[in-house]
């Protein structure tokens, strides 16, 4: 009976701790909110997936050269309402973005805003949205 209890004392710890990584990969300390950068390119890839969907685009700095950028969103459902979707971007598309980027100083963000030419925007749900849309003109 004793033997019992201690393995399943040690299962649920073992679930525990193992389950702590994945909530931490929620953290955004990765990006920075004073290093916000907005930049133009031209889409590469669109990936709408859970956790977290990601924009990929080739961006041409002051000096000519190509850089790609990897910028992350929320999670399809949790942008579906404020009109974001799987067809939101399509490869070879003009956007313009406005990012938290990396601590790193890598062409890597968190999406804040994603403006088209023909004036649409887009804006991320829930707290990161509505700081966003108040923090940028």
């Amino acid at each position: 009976m004793r033997k019992s209890s201690t393995r399943t004392v040690a299962v649920v710890a073992g679930l525990f701790f193992g389950a702590a990584p994945v909530f931490a990969h929620h953290s955004a300390a990765v990006f920075d909110p004073n290093k916000r950068v907005t930049v133009t390119g031209s889409v590469t890839e669109w990936f709408w997936a859970n956790p977290h969907c990601l924009l990929s685009l080739d961006v041409k700095g002051a000096d000519g050269q190509v850089v790609r950028w990897v910028v992350e969103t929320q999670a399809p459902p949790n942008m579906i309402p404020y009109g974001w979707s799987r067809q939101s971007f399509k490869p070879g598309e003009e956007v313009t973005i406005t990012v938290e980027r990396a601590r790193t100083g890598k062409p890597v963000g968190r999406l804040l805003r994603a403006q088209f030419p023909d004036g649409r925007t887009l804006l991320p749900g829930g707290s990161a949205g509505a700081a966003a849309a108040g923090a940028l003109p």
